[in-house]
């Protein structure tokens, strides 16, 4: 069966016939405010922090329905609101299927649409709580130094023309700017996106904000505004036309929004939210008095090792995570750079059972009923790099200790962003620098000697100190001269 035989859509007249076995919301709809914003209505989010959501309102029910935000594409509003925000959330492991139809997600808006419709939700006094996955490139920051960049078109656009923002900057200032006027409590802003101190990023960038568009504003926002750290974790690859197809089937309606992930969750958040939240904690997260140790594990194993994954897989042919780490040379490669450079720079609060994280993250990688494309996680590397990969490459400068394996990754990357493939064909580089990049790419050729120093002078990625490191340039240029001479493959297999 194929998702065009079905003729019905899901929704709230037929989600009395989805079969039993589908859990779907036990808790009244119609009778929730929206006390959520959540700003980046993608699919991690339904994927997540909507689904402890859906089970917080299923246990106690209360003032925190979600209003999604697309800052870009109306897609997932065009998917969503025929449906009511329903949509299904499907499990997949080698296991099999398992599905959940998810309520939680009351309204969708799209940004550039309408403006004026955001910002009046956003200053709603029933609004408590704002949450973001907008990537690391919605900040509008430098990724190396984690300050605003002013520079950016579109925060100097926004801040001439406050009521008609565009960036995730200026809708909350312009909504809190709002707030204090009327005299409304302020929401907590939760960022959940792959920010090292999330939290301390985004109170940086609003307070910023806030003092180039109004005087006070950023000294209002810093003694009011809470913006506590998280750290988010699900693989979540893209839903496919077979993935809609076959949920569809299963459930006897159209669902034009499903999202596919895998068993495993987390979210680990500071526990600092002035005017309340849902009881997330009753169904796995976890609340904490500081992220940092966990953001740390989090982007130095896990993400880190995607975008090696990504970049070096990629590269040597494959096109999903699972596909590579298959190959026993990229699981030794992958395993070995994790305990030997990584593991190192952590430090966790005791108890914490790294190797077992590290364990379930190979398996994670590996399960093959998630197709998690490379090239969708090679996306906005120049934005990734800093905080997944070359932090920990700073510290171990800072001790004198090899990173060959980190050094491969960054060459990947520097391979990748050529936008031509080991075999010739074109790669379809997705990244907001990616035009500079290309012609630096072009001007340099495919010469690790010119290749590297030309790359690594874009300061936004590697900052001032490692351009300037001898030791580092060195790596990364060994590393992308092996890329070039002997291929991805070969240089992975060598440091297995």
């Amino acid at each position: 069966m194929t998702v065009h035989s079905i003729s019905r859509r899901l929704g709230p007249d037929t989600l009395a016939s989805v079969p039993a076995a589908v859990a779907r919301p036990r808790y009244d709809r119609a009778g929730l405010d929206v006390g959520i914003v959540h700003m980046g209505l993608g699919a991690f989010h339904r994927a997540h922090q909507a689904i402890y959501t859906d089970d917080a309102l299923n246990a106690v029910p209360g003032p925190w329905g979600i209003c999604g935000v697309s800052l870009r594409s109306p897609d997932v509003r065009d998917a969503l609101a025929p449906q009511a925000g329903l949509y299904a959330a499907a499990v997949r492991d080698e296991d099999g299927e398992r599905l959940r139809v998810v309520g939680s997600v009351l309204q969708t808006l799209v940004a550039p649409e309408s403006p004026a419709a955001v910002l009046a939700r956003l200053a709603d006094p029933r609004v408590r709580v704002v949450t973001a996955t907008v990537t690391e490139k919605g900040y509008c920051h430098n990724p190396a130094t984690g300050e605003i960049d002013d520079r950016n078109p579109d925060i100097r656009r926004d801040l001439a023309n406050p009521t008609q923002p565009r960036t995730l900057p200026g809708f909350l200032v312009e909504a809190l700017r709002r707030r204090r006027a009327a005299g409304t409590p302020p929401f907590t802003v939760l960022s959940c996106d792959n920010l090292p101190t999330n939290g301390e990023v985004t109170a940086r960038i609003l307070r910023a904000y806030a003092a180039l568009l109004e005087p006070d504003l950023d000294h209002w926002i810093e003694d009011r505004v809470a913006c506590p750290s998280s750290m988010v974790d699900r693989i979540v690859p893209a839903t496919t036309a077979d993935d809609r197809a076959r949920i569809a089937a299963a459930l006897g309606v159209e669902d034009a929004a499903p999202v596919v992930t895998e068993p495993f969750s987390q979210w680990v958040f500071e526990d600092r939210f002035p005017t309340g939240r849902p009881a997330w904690e009753a169904f796995g997260a976890e609340p904490v008095a500081d992220v940092r140790p966990y953001e740390a594990m989090k982007l130095r194993l896990l993400n880190a090792s995607h975008s090696c994954i990504a970049y070096l897989g990629y590269l040597a042919g494959y096109q999903t995570v699972a596909e590579t780490v298959a190959d026993k040379a990229f699981e030794r490669f992958v395993a070995a750079m994790m305990d030997d450079e990584i593991t190192p720079s952590l430090r966790m609060p005791a108890g914490t059972d790294l190797t077992g994280y590290k364990a379930a993250l190979l398996a994670r990688f590996a399960n093959p009923a998630l197709r998690h494309r490379t090239w969708q996680i090679a996306m906005d590397g120049s934005q990734k790099l800093p905080q997944r990969l070359l932090e920990t490459i700073r510290e171990r400068l800072a001790l004198g200790l090899p990173f060959d394996r980190l050094a491969l990754g960054v060459a990947g990357w520097m391979r990748y962003v050529r936008g031509v493939d080991e075999t010739g064909a074109p790669i379809d580089v997705r990244d907001p620098l990616a035009e500079r990049l290309r012609r630096l790419a072009e001007d340099a050729g495919p010469v690790a000697g010119r290749l590297a120093p030309a790359l690594l002078s874009v300061r936004e990625v590697f900052g001032d100190d490692l351009p300037e490191n001898e030791a580092f340039v060195a790596a990364v240029t060994a590393a992308l001269d092996g890329l070039f001479d002997r291929g991805a493959w070969y240089c992975v297999e060598r440091l297995g």
